[in-house]
């Protein structure tokens, strides 16, 4: 491999199996190695010798590719919380960086993007708006980084980003995740706004992974204040839309609900979703919000929180009351991102 060549890794899943043809790989050879990478094993793992297995372009090659594949997604800090979560703060190859969250019980919260388009008032990600897209590649590479600081099970695509503005590369990064990458196909969980092209593309793929829809509201004009650049969908549409997918898979979709105090959680709130998600094949998961410094908006108390989902499942809806995870490290919606970015001219001027 000429050093052109061993300097940067591809973004896209594609591209890196182009690359590999190009050395020589069969579909042997490419399967083995993709493997390899996302299950966070040695280049050369498998049976038999590697020297023999591989042709030999593609074997000498290997030691250069790996390294700059572990270039995709590089540590950049790392703040555990006392729940067991981890925030990581990943630096990408061009110098950008999004967040990953390690989970408690084998999760990974992933990012699709750097930055976001959809403007959501209640989150940190979306204020410098769009910067650009994660190629499949980088999405992967978070996971492989990740799985070299414990072990990864679950995938949710709910970290920087709208996956279904980034649908090519986040689907591309599923099917590698939900194959060589091992992962079950229920516990790569797609989380959108709500958008047509992920309702239609979501079916056709050999990977299908679970849902989860962010709903916030059940009013119309409410939603489209908290997510402004959002498709205009009306929420019973979204539910409508998420329960022909549901009926499909057999996963229950999972509707997201940030609490925001006085905003969304009164009581006729309860009773508004409690018609909407009557003999659906759903869950609710509502989740206080995660304070920002300097924002608006609040978190309800525990109490209220805690009443709202006792009100929910009386009435029917399977309702989980989650707490986001690592709250006390203050690193979600694009915090350790933002603290990141306020802290750059001092690390410039150190150097």
């Amino acid at each position: 491999m000429s050093p052109a060549h061993a300097a940067a890794a591809p973004r896209a899943v594609a591209e890196l199996r182009q690359r590999l043809r190009a050395l020589g790989a069969g579909p042997a050879h490419e399967e083995r190695l993709l493997r390899n990478w996302v299950q966070c094993r040695a280049p050369t793992a498998g049976r038999g010798q590697a020297e023999h297995f591989y042709p030999r372009a593609l074997y000498e090659a290997l030691p250069a590719l790996f390294d700059s594949l572990g270039a995709l997604a590089a540590l950049q800090s790392a703040h555990p919380g006392e729940d067991g979560a981890e925030r990581l703060l990943v630096g990408l190859g061009d110098g950008q960086t999004v967040e990953s969250v390690l989970l408690p019980r084998d999760g990974l919260c992933v990012s699709t993007q750097v930055g976001c388009a959809v403007g959501c008032v209640f989150c940190m990600t979306g204020r410098d708006g769009l910067l650009r897209q994660l190629g499949s590649a980088e999405i992967v590479a978070q996971v492989v980084l990740a799985r070299q600081r414990r072990s990864v099970s679950k995938v949710v695509f709910m970290g920087m980003g709208e996956p279904s503005h980034n649908l090519d590369a986040v689907l591309e990064a599923i099917d590698l995740l939900g194959t060589a990458g091992g992962i079950g196909h229920k516990n790569l969980v797609f989380s959108t706004v709500g958008d047509t092209r992920a309702f239609e593309r979501l079916p056709q793929g050999r990977v299908k992974p679970a849902l989860a829809l962010s709903l916030h509201t059940t009013k119309p004009e409410l939603r489209e204040r908290l997510l402004p650049r959002a498709p205009k969908i009306a929420p019973e549409e979204i539910v409508e839309a998420g329960e022909r997918y549901a009926r499909a898979t057999g996963y229950p979709i999972q509707y997201q609900w940030t609490l925001l105090d006085g905003i969304n959680d009164g009581d006729d709130e309860v009773d508004a979703i409690a018609r909407l998600l009557a003999g659906r094949y759903a869950m609710m998961n509502l989740i206080p919000y995660n304070e920002t410094e300097g924002d608006a908006f609040r978190r309800p108390p525990w109490e209220r929180a805690a009443e709202m989902a006792r009100a929910l499942g009386r009435r029917g809806v399977l309702t989980r009351l989650r707490r986001s995870a690592g709250q006390d490290v203050a690193g979600g919606c694009g915090q350790l991102r933002a603290r990141a970015g306020a802290a750059q001219p001092m690390l410039v001027t150190r150097r």
